[in-house]
């Protein structure tokens, strides 16, 4: 996924450099703390607390040396799949008023319902395509394996990974089939039945390369079991950034709880 993610820089950039803050980093502990990380902030209500979790969120997209303008672009197409629910909380939430629209009140409640769901979205995401968006796939998978996944679950991962571009050039080959052909979209049967047939040959090619793929792997020894040529250790550094990402979620933890109290 880092080829998604990143930009190709020059050696010795500011970004290169800010970058090895993250991805030099135990990719277990990464995991590990991810998931600590998006426990924790689904846990927090105050919407204070949700700002400050969001710029923690900021923070390590900022050591991470993502590119900052694709990243949050990535992040706003997330938002566009829960933007129709944020807007119409307001007018489903029973509350105090704040205007009327044909008939439907917006409530305050509704409203901040709303917000605290799209700060919590934002943070997690955020901090998801900064710690594990920006960690190679294989590394990913070999990490999963090291934390106990299990091994049938960290294969699909891996082989859906790998295989989502090689289905979209299949994909993209018998499309270009189709136009050759003559085919142009339009509202009628025929061309309803052409995606059909688009589908079902995606569906044949699919299992044809897999069936492939599985002979070329047992050919090659493969016997089911993931095999590491190289461990992963723990450093100073990597117990300094979880310390310091803990010390962060503790303070959230902290300012909850005295709001709560206030």
């Amino acid at each position: 996924m880092t080829y998604v993610l990143t930009d190709m820089d020059q050696p010795g950039s500011k970004a290169s450099l800010l970058r090895g803050t993250v991805t030099g980093l135990d990719p277990r502990m990464r995991i590990a703390m991810t998931v600590i990380y998006a426990v924790v902030v689904v846990a927090l209500s105050n919407l204070w607390v949700l700002g400050g979790a969001l710029a923690v969120s900021i923070a390590l997209l900022a050591l991470s040396g993502l590119p900052f303008r694709k990243t949050l672009k990535r992040m706003a197409m997330m938002d566009s799949f829960i933007i129709f629910t944020l807007i119409l909380l307001p007018f489903t939430v029973p509350g105090s008023a704040i205007f009327s629209l044909w008939g439907l009140e917006a409530s305050w409640e509704g409203l901040w319902r709303a917000t605290e769901i799209a700060l919590t979205a934002n943070a997690v995401i955020l901090a998801v395509m900064t710690l594990v968006g920006s960690m190679e796939p294989v590394t990913m998978g070999h990490a999963l394996f090291a934390l106990k996944t299990p091994a049938r679950l960290v294969h699909l991962m891996m082989f859906t990974i790998r295989y989502i571009d090689v289905l979209r050039e299949e994909y993209q080959r018998l499309r270009t089939s189709m136009k050759l052909r003559g085919f142009r979209p339009r509202s009628n049967w025929h061309t309803y039945r052409s995606y059909g047939y688009l589908v079902g040959m995606m569906l044949v090619r699919a299992i044809e390369r897999s069936e492939r793929i599985l002979t070329a792997m047992k050919c090659r020894g493969f016997n089911g079991r993931i095999t590491l040529l190289e461990g992963f250790h723990l450093r100073r550094s990597d117990l300094a950034f979880a310390a310091a990402l803990g010390l962060a979620l503790l303070g959230l933890i902290g300012a909850e709880i005295a709001y709560a109290t206030y």
